[in-house]
């Protein structure tokens, strides 16, 4: 494998993991978080950090194979924005979940990170299936996580 062939592989591996850890340290599970109600739908606690691991996985290889497949610099550029839009979403996501208390207003800002997994499936689709099949199941987490969002604020809010 090239040097050019290997970069994109070692740039989407190192920002999935740091979106991961960045997103981790913000991720506080304090006695806030396990005093609010949640449905019993739930998944067990043990299943977040097993689904967000995957997901980064998908992610990651969703990037190398979308970059690869980009059939110009600029579609590659956009693709690389809508990544990088994306990651400052789902860390934003967490900071106001779990760092400011705010279920109510991550709910709203889920909808946007949602949006932006969609973007990034129908852009990269333009180019790449397979990078756009990998990102159905982020969208498919994040579409839970959303309705478990709401669930939590209608059981515990108001908020702020």
């Amino acid at each position: 494998m090239s040097r050019a062939a290997f970069f994109p592989i070692v740039i989407a591996a190192v920002l999935a993991f740091l979106t991961a850890t960045v997103g981790g340290t913000i991720t506080v599970l304090d006695e806030w978080y396990y005093g609010l109600q949640q449905p019993a739908w739930a998944p067990p606690g043990y299943m977040f950090g097993v689904i967000w691991t995957a997901i980064f996985a998908l992610i990651a290889i969703a990037g190398v194979l979308g970059w690869r497949a980009a059939p110009t610099r600029r579609d590659a550029e956009i693709m690389l924005g809508l990544f990088a839009l994306n990651g400052f979403l789902n860390l934003l996501w967490s900071f106001i979940f779990f760092r400011l208390h705010r279920p109510d207003l991550a709910f709203f800002e889920l909808v946007a990170l949602w949006l932006s997994i969609a973007a990034l499936i129908l852009f990269c689709g333009r180019f790449s299936k397979g990078s756009a099949v990998l990102l159905v199941p982020y969208l498919v987490w994040v579409t839970i996580a959303g309705f478990l969002n709401y669930q939590v604020v209608q059981l515990n809010g108001p908020f702020g």
